[in-house]
């Protein structure tokens, strides 16, 4: 039987499968349900510091007390935070009391403010490592690109002095300077990153003149844009990537494997097909493992990273006039 274990942060996962931060792990029966079908970690929903700061806001327009007295607005919008920060510090604390599997709590951070704080408070509910979800639109057109990078560096810097659990970083692709920023991040002292977020994208309704959104769930093709980039990254940073979107079955799980991931987060397969999945996807990597005669993932993961495959160029090839002038 092949070993399936591998590493993530320093943490011990029995597999490569990561319930990734969704609606999937927003409650204690749903991560318990996805740990009983083999997951080898969960990291729950996000908690998103927007949240918190329009529920506070919803809450003092819609209080009248505010106008008559002058302390009202700070009572409620410490009230109503501290509400919702306590209701994910109860589900992290239960969750973790529920499995025995690695819980990775989830913050979106859009500003390095006193809400990083928080981080410490996650910990001594017992969360065993934390991931930040990172993304910063690049839409102002008076910053540059120095001034919208500076921002994970500090949110990072805030949190990492605040924690002693390991710390990932989620980020997009959305970089002038991809490896460059990715190395730095890798630098800074994190113990993993997660290729890539995935986004709200929004459409237009013709008819009705509203902006809506656009496919909710990843599909098996955006795979190919972060196993380029696992393959490429896992050669050259100083921490553990976890790849993510596009993963929909064992093959793609196996890719990602291949070019250097130590973990896989899946989501919407998860939406789509139920924490049933788990087990097909696990069953199928060991058979995989035991044709080509792998006894355990260190002799699978990165074998087809850019620094281990025979034809490394092929991940820097991006002119499909080029691919095809070679096929004859």
């Amino acid at each position: 039987m092949a070993d399936l274990s591998t590493t993530y942060m320093g943490l011990k996962l029995r597999n490569p499968v990561i319930a990734a931060s969704s609606g999937m792990t927003d409650s204690v029966e749903k991560v318990t349900a996805l740990a009983s079908a083999g997951a080898g970690a969960v990291v729950l929903k996000s908690l998103f510091e927007e949240q918190i700061r329009n529920e506070s806001e919803y809450a003092i327009g819609a209080n009248e007390q505010m106008y008559y007295y002058a302390e009202a607005e700070d009572y409620i919008r410490d009230y109503t935070r501290g509400n919702d920060l306590q209701k994910y510090l109860d589900l992290v604390a239960d969750c973790k009391a529920a499995v025995d599997i690695p819980v990775i709590a989830s913050l979106n951070c859009v500003s390095s403010s006193e809400w990083t704080k928080f981080a410490s408070q996650i910990q001594r509910a017992g969360a065993d490592a934390l991931e930040l979800n990172l993304f910063m639109l690049p839409s102002d057109p008076r910053k540059q690109s120095v001034q919208n990078e500076a921002v994970y560096f500090d949110i990072l810097k805030r949190i990492q002095e605040d924690v002693s659990i390991a710390v990932s970083a989620k980020i997009s692709y959305y970089f002038s300077g991809l490896a460059n920023m990715a190395t730095r991040l890798a630098s800074s002292g994190i113990g993993g990153l997660v290729l890539f977020n995935r986004f709200f994208s929004p459409d237009i309704d013709i008819d009705t003149f509203e902006i809506t959104s656009s496919n909710v769930f990843s599909s098996p093709e955006d795979l190919y844009l972060s196993l380029r980039w696992v393959a490429m990254l896992s050669s050259m940073v100083s921490c553990d990537i976890a790849a993510s979107t596009g993963i929909h079955d064992s093959s793609a799980l196996i890719k990602q494997l291949l070019a250097g991931a130590k973990a896989g987060q899946i989501a919407s397969v998860l939406y789509r097909q139920g924490p049933g999945v788990i087990a097909a996807m696990l069953e199928e990597l060991e058979g995989y493992m035991q044709r080509h005669g792998f006894a355990d993932l260190t002799q699978v993961i990165g074998r087809m990273s850019l620094h281990n495959a025979g034809n490394p160029a092929a991940y820097e090839r991006v002119q499909f006039m080029k691919y095809f002038s070679d096929i004859r």
